[in-house]
């Protein structure tokens, strides 16, 4: 018999989660093991960290597609981490998969990401040896750098879903090489471009970059005509697409073609459009010119800015590379502004 809240709900999980679904009894555990808690499972534990952690605040005041606008409404990558882990909430529990461990990967998948959105990441992947990637940033976060170097310790799971959830313009289904382990996981997956596509769209129209009825025929065809009903046919095409005989998560073929459709329709109309990248190029040349203070001023930037997480043996370029990964674009914006603008004089 259960003897504690946490094992009452170990118990739940063998009674309502598929069989197919990762149950937190069989996860393969930690880095460094720990006792476990009284009340909460490993995964609920692992989506506590995340939510309490210094990286996942920082979201906040990080770019999703525009760059400091005026209104009040726009999206910031913390509100794409939310709705991605709504929507990945809403597939899981559709799919009697295990919902502690979805949550956990969708809050924690960007907790790496640069400010300025993807163009911060490009410029990084530009000018660190070895390049750079917002996932295995992410990994990087929860393992080594949140909690002054002691990481936050997660679950081989979690820290597995983190790692395979990123597709670029790549197969939306997850590829061999990067396909998560669980099916939690590969839900992570879709329900990242998932949210990203609708709410980006509803930003662009909100910009004024694009019109509903400018939207391709198609594309609206297999979707539908608004953001509740193209996540209704979404959700129901991951659901309808992964029954119970699958191993893996699929997908409806006409929805996941429209899906990707849509995708493209919003890199050439909105991602790449003049008046986005324009101020990304912007944003793009402080983070140049940062790093290459911070190499021509090692000994200022050691006694400043080296994060005590960043070990001394991993060098000037990966310690650079976390401190910019790790900024908000409003930080990075004011130290560009106080380590290389000219300040007035004062004296009179």
């Amino acid at each position: 018999m259960p003897t504690s809240i946490r094992e009452h709900l170990e118990a739940n999980e063998q009674k309502i989660l598929a069989a197919r679904a990762q149950r937190v009894t069989a996860t393969r555990g930690r880095e460094r093991p720990e006792p476990e808690d009284d009340m909460r499972t490993a995964f609920q534990r692992d989506r506590d960290r995340i939510l309490h952690s210094n990286s996942f605040r920082r979201l906040k005041h990080k770019t999703q597609v525009f760059l400091a606008p005026e209104g009040d409404h726009y999206r910031t990558r913390m509100t794409h981490t939310l709705e991605v882990s709504q929507v990945a909430r809403t597939m899981a529990r559709c799919l009697s998969l295990n919902e502690d461990l979805t949550e956990a990967m969708a809050l924690g998948h960007d907790l790496g990401h640069t400010p300025f959105g993807h163009a911060g990441e490009h410029t990084l992947a530009h000018l660190a040896p070895g390049g750079f990637h917002h996932a295995r940033q992410s990994v990087r976060v929860v393992e080594q750098l949140e909690k002054d170097g002691a990481g936050l310790n997660l679950t081989f799971e979690v820290r597995d879903g983190i790692l395979k959830h990123s597709k670029g313009k790549g197969p939306i289904l997850s590829d061999k090489a990067n396909t998560a382990l669980t099916l939690e996981g590969q839900v992570v997956r879709i329900a990242d471009i998932v949210a990203y596509v609708n709410h980006d769209l509803e930003d662009a129209i909100r910009a004024q970059l694009v019109r509903t009825d400018e939207i391709p025929l198609a594309i609206r065809s297999a979707l539908g005509e608004s953001k509740s009903e193209r996540l209704r046919a979404l959700v129901l095409a991951v659901v309808e697409g992964s029954p119970d005989t699958r191993e893996k998560i699929g997908m409806n073929e006409e929805v996941l073609a429209g899906l990707i459709a849509l995708r493209d329709y919003l890199y050439e109309k909105v991602y790449d459009a003049p008046i986005v990248k324009g101020e990304f190029e912007k944003a793009e040349r402080v983070l140049v010119e940062l790093w290459n203070y911070f190499h021509s001023h090692t000994d200022e930037f050691r006694a400043k800015y080296w994060l005590p997480s960043t070990r001394e043996e991993e060098g000037i370029d990966r310690a650079a590379t976390d401190f910019i990964a790790g900024m908000t674009d409003r930080y990075a914006l004011r130290l560009y502004e106080e380590l290389l603008l000219p300040r007035r004089w004062a004296v009179y």
